[in-house]
């Protein structure tokens, strides 16, 4: 699974991931989107082929009015409350539980108490 890191998270994050051989990890400095606006950040992603870790939530509201099946989104809550390599640990502790639903098209937010998976295209509740 490729995984491109967000601006708001350290670097720390993606050499972790990439450490553990099971994925494929960049910081969006590693590709002078560092300074670059979610709707680039997001239009990378999905062009190749990431899945976007971050703790911004406006990712998935982008994706959900904008209908898009796609790039899948990882939403770490809390996350001021951790250590880089503790945000990498939840990450290392809970990909695997939802590698499915990120490559079937998904925003997958994920706190140091639970997961919760919404599947993409976002539609609105009735």
């Amino acid at each position: 699974m490729k995984l491109l890191i967000d601006a708001n998270l350290s670097p720390r994050i993606a050499q972790r991931l990439n450490a553990d051989g099971r994925y494929e990890a960049s910081h969006v400095r590693d590709h002078g989107l560092l300074a670059a606006s979610d709707e680039v950040i997001l239009s990378h992603a999905g062009a190749t082929g990431c899945v976007v870790v971050s703790a911004d939530s406006d990712f998935a509201t982008m994706l959900a009015l904008a209908n898009l099946r796609s790039p899948s989104l990882v939403l770490l809550r809390s996350f001021d409350h951790l250590t880089p390599d503790e945000q990498a640990d939840l990450l290392l502790g809970n990909l695997p539980a939802v590698a499915q639903d990120l490559s079937a098209g998904a925003v997958v937010s994920i706190t140091t108490e639970r997961i919760r998976v919404r599947s993409l295209p976002i539609r609105a509740r009735e």
